[in-house]
């Protein structure tokens, strides 16, 4: 008998939950199809990131229905990632499923990448060859990533996002990471293991928005950047030392003028524009530091990552968040 016919292999699927209300029920039954291929021994986990609409109650009914869902209700609105972190924290299973609840994520090629795992990866994750999304948030999407790869010095390719299937071992790592900044695919990224991806059907939006609004994106863009590197700070470095370098020849050249008797009329709008630059690069300069500064402090609060209001299912360990 094969792994995949064995059903010995426990699998968690974390799902975080934004006015997903439209979703549920089908992505509950599907997920439940697809799952029962590999084994009967799953959970689902729903996380409920304080929606607006009626997701929370439509999760508590799917619960009341299948011991084997769980839901985690938030007691304000956190985040996506955070509320991935919430869903893992509460996982228990040999292999963990993270998947968004808008049914883009299409539950039917959970097996091809559980498969492609069984070859020895710890990491499989769905690489999107065909997004299903609007022009502006794949243009958002690819300036992120591309920005965040210079500033990294590393990889990152816009078409992966959080779906995937990842061992264990894996997300016990991610669960030790307790700082206040949340950016799943980069923490995964981070961990170092063997990972690969496959190329998976994206499914298309058929009701409701994306949860991220364009502040909202710029923001994530913002703070993952700040959080996962220190590069900005080292161009700063670079970019003043390159004006520095430039003011010190052209005092050179101001010198060898006064030396060769050569007399030029000082202009009073060059000399404003030089130090309004001068004065917008210090400005610019501090707001970085002050940046750092701040996520610094973020840190040394030790708040909480996130704030659960109530667990719901059978069995549910006791957060201590």
């Amino acid at each position: 008998m094969s792994k995949l016919e064995s059903g010995n292999l426990n699998i968690s699927v974390v799902i975080p939950i934004y006015n997903n209300s439209p979703f549920i029920a089908e992505l509950y039954s599907r997920l439940k199809i697809s799952l029962e291929v590999i084994t009967k021994k799953f959970e689902i986990i729903f996380v409920n990131d304080s929606s607006k609409d009626n997701s929370w109650n439509l999760i508590k009914g799917i619960v009341d229905l299948d011991e084997r869902v769980k839901g985690i209700n938030f007691s304000k609105n956190f985040g996506q990632h955070y509320a991935i972190t919430a869903g893992l924290d509460l996982s228990r299973g040999d292999w963990i499923v993270v998947m968004d609840g808008d049914l883009q994520d299409k539950p039917e090629e959970i097996l091809k990448m559980y498969e492609k795992a069984l070859e020895g990866y710890d990491i499989v994750q769905g690489r999107r060859v065909n997004r299903q999304d609007s022009f502006l948030k794949k243009l958002s999407s690819r300036l992120f990533y591309g920005l965040f790869s210079y500033l990294t010095e590393t990889r990152q390719d816009e078409a992966i996002a959080n779906f995937g299937v990842y061992h264990r071992r894996v997300i016990d790592v991610i669960i030790s990471m307790r700082e206040s900044l949340r950016f799943f695919p980069v923490m995964v990224r981070w961990s170092g293991f063997i990972s690969t991806s496959v190329e998976i059907e994206h499914g298309k939006r058929e009701q409701g928005e994306s949860g991220y609004s364009l502040k909202k994106l710029i923001r994530l863009s913002l703070n993952t950047i700040i959080s996962f590197s220190d590069k900005p700070l080292r161009l700063t470095v670079k970019l003043g030392f390159i004006i520095s370098f430039l003011s010190f020849l052209y005092a050179l050249y101001i010198i060898l003028e006064a030396l060769l008797g050569i007399t030029s009329i000082q202009g009073w709008a060059s000399l404003i524009a030089s130090i309004w630059m001068v004065g917008g690069f210090l400005i610019f300069v501090l707001g970085i530091v002050g940046l750092y500064v701040s996520r610094i402090f973020d840190e040394t609060k030790k708040r909480p990552i996130y704030i659960v209001r109530e667990v719901y299912g059978k069995n549910n360990d006791v957060f201590n968040e």
